[in-house]
């Protein structure tokens, strides 16, 4: 099945941390990459993107032919240009939101969704209560993924049933392992000068979280009923709490070992391990340690090299130590309890026959999951993947018979229109096909809309000469404001002069959307100076507004303002009330055949589902956000022509409950 991709000239690439940075995805694409190389006939076929935390980056292998400097949004839009350009037949991505530049770890997305060959994802992190930014970046990474690889079954049930995504789009993939000798433990005891000891090794990056001070609090129990016990703990403190924080962990557990004169009893050998030291470690542990605070780990690097090692583990239920460890291949022990630490470490300690029973089952079971194998598997989604990217459909929530999915070919986007509906002042309001149509002079409406477009198309291409028109657009919302009155007036003539002091409430919010999407696009602080003074000063009258039009275009602009401004609690509280005096409507007015929230459907319908939808994921209410879809879809059914195409309602007439829907006039 895969001797095509094995055998072909074809190449790969492979974006994530890497060795000598130390980490665990570091350790985990170092060993995956290795494991493909082996397995793929030719020179430099595979190639190795590193990212880098540190502006000096690190002394990488010759195999790592780019890095990307996390925080550069500019170099991920360049290495995907590089793949493109030189036509890799796939990428595969190693996804942890704490490895990637901007909210969330979001950059990572620039550079996929750019990307013109299948990708494959590696999720080494699956949240069953993401954030609002986090479920956003999750959503992403399953629209430009061809697949989405999980090492636990607990994340495959997470992605499925908390992110709607389909069953067909993830694949189970276990963490790869080395593959070595089922041999007796403290085979290795004298290279460690630990001879004669009975070791309980723990190994990992430290800092809090990792429950040391619960396994240390064990030790005394443990040390009066085996006193050749040592507690050894391998590695070093994580580089980026070292950097923040210091040693504050580790000279906190030092305090505390001296406290229970365990000074014997627990050993530190403060260094990072490849994984050809951490095996021969394990083999030389009579007892693997994983005391974790948290339960929500889905996959455990460490854990799966210990079962792969034939040790005897003694874990806390985490979820992918409740998988692994199942039908007596480990010990679960509860969270935080030292005393039952002790007791199952204690009772494995002295029953040999026990221990070695539960070592002999996890090796065999592991023998699954080592790396050529893992390798294959990877090879071969590679293999079953079409040349050309797919992308999945955008609303993984409409039920419309699976997974459809779409080709990614989207034609090049062309401003000229926009170029010529725009002089000196701003954006025209009309044109005669071609040709601007002066005798309507401008408005704010359309100068926010030209505003929205051209700073996504900025955020989206890095396109400076659009930036002349990002200003004029502005300079106009700008000029349109009445600081007395905090209101935009809306309606300009060719001569300028304003034919009105304030303009609709629905063009106020709109100005506003515009605003928070321009604030989100656009990084200049003399842009976003202007754009926040605005922003603050025209929020402060929308709460008085009763067009809902208005509040759904505000809660839009928030919600693009509050992506990079989270912590912002009075724009989350704008933002939650204006959302649900929309709701309100809703629940007031909507009947089984009529999902709306107003008694006549008229203009810019989908705003308003959409600002629910928005709202409802954002801040958790489930009521909220199924009102928007349900809505949504309700508006997709009555705008959906006998013939199947988009007829959106007419603006003569509209639509009224129980009337017949206008149709559009153009």
């Amino acid at each position: 099945m895969i001797n095509k991709i094995i055998n072909g000239q074809e190449k790969i690439g492979i974006i994530g941390n890497y060795l000598p940075r130390r980490c665990g995805i570091a350790t985990f694409t170092t060993d995956l990459s290795k494991a493909i190389r082996n397995e793929l006939c030719g020179e430099n076929r595979l190639i190795n993107i590193a990212m880098n935390d540190r502006e000096e980056g690190y002394d990488y292998p010759s195999e790592v032919k780019l890095t990307i400097q996390e925080d550069n949004r500019e170099e991920y839009i360049k290495v995907a240009r590089y793949l493109n350009e030189n036509e890799y037949r796939a990428v595969i991505v190693q996804h942890e939101y704490g490895i990637y530049g901007g909210a969330d770890g979001e950059y990572i997305i620039e550079l996929m969704k750019r990307l013109e060959m299948p990708v494959l994802t590696n999720l080494h992190t699956v949240l069953e209560n993401p954030s609002f930014g986090q479920r956003k970046v999750m959503n992403a990474l399953a629209k430009y993924s061809e697949k989405l690889l999980v090492m636990s079954k607990k994340a495959f049930d997470i992605l499925t049933r908390v992110y709607e995504i389909p069953s067909e789009m993830v694949v189970f993939v276990p963490h790869g392992i080395l593959d070595t000798t089922y041999e007796e433990q403290g085979l290795y005891n004298d290279a460690i000068d630990l001879e004669g000891k009975e070791i309980i090794l723990t190994f990992g990056l430290l800092g809090p979280g990792k429950g040391l001070e619960v396994m240390i609090g064990a030790m005394p129990a443990i040390v009066k009923k085996n006193p050749n016990a040592v507690y050894l703990i391998l590695g070093k403190t994580h580089p980026h709490i070292l950097e923040k924080r210091g040693d504050l962990y580790r000279e906190k557990l030092k305090e505390q070992i001296k406290s229970l004169n365990l000074e014997k009893n627990v050993i530190f050998h403060n260094k990072f391990v490849d994984s050809d030291i951490l095996v021969k470690y394990i083999k030389t542990s009579t007892i693997y340690s994983i005391p974790y605070l948290n339960r929500n780990q889905i996959t455990s690097g460490t854990l799966a090299y210990a079962l792969g090692s034939g040790a005897a583990v003694v874990s806390t239920p985490f979820w992918h130590a409740e998988e692994l460890l199942a039908e007596g291949r480990g010990v679960l022990v509860p969270f935080r309890d030292s005393e039952s630490l002790a007791r199952e470490i204690n009772m494995l300690l002295t029953d040999s026959e026990k221990r070695q029973n539960m070592r002999r089952k996890a090796y065999d079971y592991a023998r699954s999951m080592i790396w050529s194998e893992v390798a294959k598997s990877h090879l071969k989604i590679i293999e079953e993947c079409k040349g050309e990217k797919k992308i999945l459909e955008k609303n993984k929530r409409e039920d419309v018979g699976g997974s459809r999915k779409i080709i990614y070919k989207l034609p090049e986007i062309n401003l000229s229109h926009l170029k010529i509906l725009t002089d000196d002042t701003g954006i025209l309001q009309h044109a005669k096909y071609t040709i601007p149509d002066l005798t309507h002079g401008y408005c704010v409406d359309d100068n926010a809309r030209a505003l929205i477009a051209t700073s996504m198309y900025y955020n989206l291409k890095g396109d400076k000469d659009i930036y002349p028109f990002i200003q004029k657009y502005l300079a106009f919302l700008n000029y349109s404001f009445d600081e007395k009155t905090k209101r935009f007036a809306n309606f300009m003539s060719y001569d300028r002069r304003w034919q009105e002091n304030i303009g609709s409430e629905d063009s106020h919010g709109r100005a506003l959307w515009a605003l928070g999407v321009t604030y989100k696009n656009i990084k200049d602080e003399s842009i976003r100076a202007i754009v926040m003074e605005l922003f603050i000063s025209a929020l402060s009258v929308v709460a008085d507004f009763s067009s809902p039009r208005s509040w759904a275009f505000t809660v839009l602009g928030l919600s693009a303002y509050l992506e990079v401004n989270p912590e912002d609690t009075e724009k989350r509280e704008v933002k939650r009330n204006l959302a649900e005096k929309i709701h309100s409507l809703y629940k007031n007015t909507a009947t089984s055949d009529w999902h709306w929230c107003e008694e006549t459907a008229t203009y810019s319908n989908g705003i308003l589902p959409h600002a629910l939808i928005l709202a409802g994921e954002y801040i958790g209410d489930k009521e909220m956000y199924n009102i928007g879809i349900q809505s949504l879809k309700w508006l997709l059914k009555i705008q959906t022509a006998p013939e199947g195409h988009l007829s959106v309602i007419g603006n003569e007439g509209w639509f009224i409950r129980d009337k017949e829907k206008a149709a559009f006039g153009q």
